[in-house]
Protein backbone atom coordinates (compact mmCIF):
# COMPACT_ATOMS: atom_id res chain seq x y z
CA UNK A 1 0.00 0.00 0.00
CA UNK A 2 1.17 3.48 -1.17
CA UNK A 3 1.42 6.30 1.06
CA UNK A 4 0.36 9.88 0.75
CA UNK A 5 2.33 11.34 -1.65
CA UNK A 6 2.15 15.45 -0.55
CA UNK A 7 1.92 17.51 -3.91
CA UNK A 8 4.39 19.95 -4.58
CA UNK A 9 4.02 23.50 -5.05
CA UNK A 10 3.53 23.36 -8.65
CA UNK A 11 1.23 20.99 -8.92
CA UNK A 12 -0.95 22.97 -5.80
CA UNK A 13 -0.42 26.40 -8.43
CA UNK A 14 -1.16 24.14 -11.54
CA UNK A 15 -4.80 22.80 -9.84
CA UNK A 16 -5.34 26.54 -8.44
CA UNK A 17 -5.03 27.13 -11.79
CA UNK A 18 -7.34 25.15 -13.46
CA UNK A 19 -9.91 25.81 -10.81
CA UNK A 20 -9.84 29.94 -11.84
CA UNK A 21 -10.04 29.15 -15.43
CA UNK A 22 -13.34 26.81 -14.19
CA UNK A 23 -15.02 29.03 -12.12
CA UNK A 24 -14.29 32.40 -14.94
CA UNK A 25 -15.91 29.84 -17.43
CA UNK A 26 -19.02 29.28 -15.34
CA UNK A 27 -19.18 32.63 -14.95
CA UNK A 28 -18.94 33.75 -18.29
CA UNK A 29 -21.48 30.95 -18.84
CA UNK A 30 -24.22 32.60 -16.47
CA UNK A 31 -23.79 35.78 -18.05
CA UNK A 32 -26.42 37.46 -19.22
CA UNK A 33 -27.01 37.94 -23.02
CA UNK A 34 -28.12 41.94 -23.50
CA UNK A 35 -31.23 42.66 -24.13
CA UNK A 36 -32.23 44.20 -27.39
CA UNK A 37 -33.24 47.62 -27.90
CA UNK A 38 -37.10 47.14 -28.64
CA UNK A 39 -37.51 45.26 -25.49
CA UNK A 40 -36.23 47.41 -23.82
CA UNK A 41 -38.43 49.81 -25.13
CA UNK A 42 -41.27 48.20 -24.62
CA UNK A 43 -40.32 47.38 -21.17
CA UNK A 44 -40.69 51.01 -20.08
CA UNK A 45 -43.54 52.01 -21.92
CA UNK A 46 -45.42 49.36 -20.13
CA UNK A 47 -43.59 50.33 -16.92
CA UNK A 48 -45.00 54.18 -18.07
CA UNK A 49 -48.58 52.96 -18.66
CA UNK A 50 -48.64 50.97 -15.30
CA UNK A 51 -48.13 54.00 -13.53
CA UNK A 52 -49.67 56.13 -15.69
CA UNK A 53 -53.08 53.98 -14.96
CA UNK A 54 -52.53 53.98 -11.49
CA UNK A 55 -51.85 57.20 -11.04
CA UNK A 56 -55.20 57.55 -12.86
CA UNK A 57 -56.97 54.75 -10.26
CA UNK A 58 -55.58 56.87 -7.47
CA UNK A 59 -56.93 60.56 -9.10
CA UNK A 60 -60.54 58.94 -9.64
CA UNK A 61 -60.87 57.17 -5.76
CA UNK A 62 -59.32 60.86 -4.42
CA UNK A 63 -61.94 62.27 -5.75
CA UNK A 64 -65.17 59.91 -5.08
CA UNK A 65 -63.45 60.32 -1.51
CA UNK A 66 -64.02 64.17 -1.68
CA UNK A 67 -67.77 64.03 -3.35
CA UNK A 68 -68.78 61.83 -0.94
CA UNK A 69 -67.21 63.97 1.91
CA UNK A 70 -69.07 66.84 -0.06
CA UNK A 71 -72.20 65.19 0.09
CA UNK A 72 -72.34 64.16 3.55
CA UNK A 73 -71.17 67.62 4.62
CA UNK A 74 -74.48 69.16 2.42
CA UNK A 75 -76.57 66.12 4.22
CA UNK A 76 -75.30 67.48 7.30
CA UNK A 77 -75.76 70.94 6.91
CA UNK A 78 -79.12 70.27 5.53
CA UNK A 79 -80.55 68.06 8.59
CA UNK A 80 -78.64 71.46 10.61
CA UNK A 81 -80.83 73.68 8.82
CA UNK A 82 -83.42 71.12 9.54
CA UNK A 83 -83.76 70.81 12.64
CA UNK A 84 -82.98 73.98 13.66
CA UNK A 85 -85.94 75.91 15.10
CA UNK A 86 -86.85 79.04 14.81
CA UNK A 87 -86.34 80.97 18.04
CA UNK A 88 -89.01 83.46 18.93
CA UNK A 89 -88.02 87.20 19.56
CA UNK A 90 -88.76 88.92 22.63
CA UNK A 91 -92.02 90.65 20.63
CA UNK A 92 -93.20 87.71 19.31
CA UNK A 93 -93.06 85.74 22.90
CA UNK A 94 -95.12 88.90 24.46
CA UNK A 95 -97.52 88.78 21.71
CA UNK A 96 -98.18 84.99 21.84
CA UNK A 97 -98.68 85.68 25.65
CA UNK A 98 -100.97 88.72 25.26
CA UNK A 99 -102.93 86.14 23.10
CA UNK A 100 -103.03 83.85 25.41
CA UNK A 101 -104.27 85.93 28.36
CA UNK A 102 -106.56 87.56 25.95
CA UNK A 103 -108.34 83.62 25.40
CA UNK A 104 -108.54 83.26 28.91
CA UNK A 105 -110.25 86.65 29.86
CA UNK A 106 -112.50 85.91 26.56
CA UNK A 107 -113.44 81.93 28.42
CA UNK A 108 -113.99 83.70 31.50
CA UNK A 109 -116.66 86.10 30.61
Amino acid sequence: MAGYNEPTFQERQARAEKARAKALAKLAARAKTPVDEAELARRKAAGEARKAAAAEKSAARKAAIAEAKAAKAAKKAEEKAAAEVAVPTEAEKKAARDAKYAARKKRKK
